[in-house]
């Protein structure tokens, strides 16, 4: 070799660090981090473990779980999954217009929500108290306010959240990274519409969005869509936050919706292979994680990463009803013809997958050595 062949292989050598981070995705993670293990952990365990992804950061919402006890969760994932440096923010702690109390209302006239998050589960009652008819909770049913920690089973984390707030760190990394970000939202869209609210160019200024939220007419007896084949949780959380999202103007939008999240079972096979592994991940999956659920969240983020996992889409036009009646937080979508003149964009929805491919996909992930 030269000594000129030798110099390039050298500054060659010396920036492969830089060329192998400017070649990952970026990506912002926004999610509704309930756990230990669960869904909304392994979602953001699958951008974590990725060896082409750099996650920017994780923002919180209440969702599932209320924001702070999500927040100590999250971290301790982190801890636990070596992944320690990764930022988390804090956002919103409640829907944008939705209440407990409002809907907790409506359930006496059109009927029960299946899952309410963060507000409990089970049925309300009216009862007659000295400040008149209120609802009522049976005592083993009550849920914990939005500020108390329950036990931590995984343990309490030693590293904490950042000061910044999840909507203004969210700005401020699109902005550092122009036309580079990918926003993966998994959970409510409060923190999204808010950053949209604050910044109009914010979601001009990514690559896109992907998300898992949305129902279109799964063909399931699952109890929670049977009935009500336009529900989903996400969306119906905060209608406004995802109606907000749905009309901003990203480069692209792909929903992972109820119709596929449904035929993507989590499964005990699944599980024994994973629990095989010594990876902190798999670790992590074999101590806090349960089998037989479906991976509403892990299937958004594999399907970023490998879209050929995909078999079949709908290009629709997509929205959120906000009417607060018996539809409020449905969704809501049109062909080109018959699309309403309300700037509704339109989203890629999933609607079948490579299920054994994917399956193969997460494993791997949560077992492949550390990148």
């Amino acid at each position: 070799m030269t000594a000129m062949g030798a110099k390039i292989f050298l500054l060659l050598i010396l920036l492969s660090p830089c060329i192998t981070t400017a070649q990952k995705k970026l990506v912002l993670i926004d999610q509704d981090g309930s756990g230990p293990g669960g869904s909304n952990q392994m979602a953001m365990m699958v951008l974590l473990e990725a060896p082409n992804v750099q996650v920017l950061g994780i923002t919180m919402v209440t969702g599932n779980a209320w924001r702070d006890e999500e927040t100590l969760h999250t971290l301790r994932m982190l801890e636990l999954t070596g992944h320690s440096d990764i930022p988390v923010a804090r956002g919103a702690v409640f829907p944008l217009v939705r209440t407990e109390e409002e809907t907790r209302w409506q359930s006496a006239l059109i009927g029960k929500a299946t899952w309410l998050g963060a507000w409990g589960q089970g049925p309300t009652h009216l009862v007659e108290t000295p400040e008149g008819i209120k609802p009522y909770t049976p005592e083993k049913l009550v849920h914990h306010g939005p500020y108390e920690i329950p036990p931590m089973p995984e343990g309490q984390p030693t590293i904490k959240a950042i000061d910044e707030d999840a909507i203004h760190f969210l700005i401020r990394q699109v902005h550092a990274h122009p036309h580079q970000v990918t926003i993966y939202a998994a959970g409510p869209m409060t923190n999204i519409a808010l950053a949209i609210s604050i910044d109009p160019d914010f979601a001009a200024l990514t690559k896109g969005i992907v998300l898992m939220g949305g129902s279109l007419n799964p063909q399931t007896d699952d109890p929670e869509f049977a009935t009500s084949p336009r529900h989903e949780f996400n969306f119906w959380r905060d209608p406004e936050a995802a109606h907000i999202m749905l009309h901003a103007a990203w480069p692209r939008i792909d929903v992972t919706t109820v119709y596929v999240s449904i035929k993507a079972p989590f499964t005990q096979k699944m599980l024994d292979e994973i629990s095989k592994s010594s990876t902190p991940a798999a670790k992590y999956i074999a101590a806090w994680s349960q089998a037989r659920y479906y991976l509403w969240d892990e299937l958004a983020a594999c399907a970023w990463l490998d879209p050929s996992l995909i078999t079949k889409e709908s290009v629709v036009y997509m929205d959120v009803d906000i009417s607060h009646g018996p539809t409020y937080g449905d969704t809501l979508t049109w062909t080109e013809q018959l699309k309403p003149a309300t700037g509704v964009r339109l989203v890629h929805a999933q609607l079948d997958l490579d299920l054994p491919k994917f399956q193969k996909f997460f494993v791997q992930l949560m077992t492949h050595e550390a990148k």
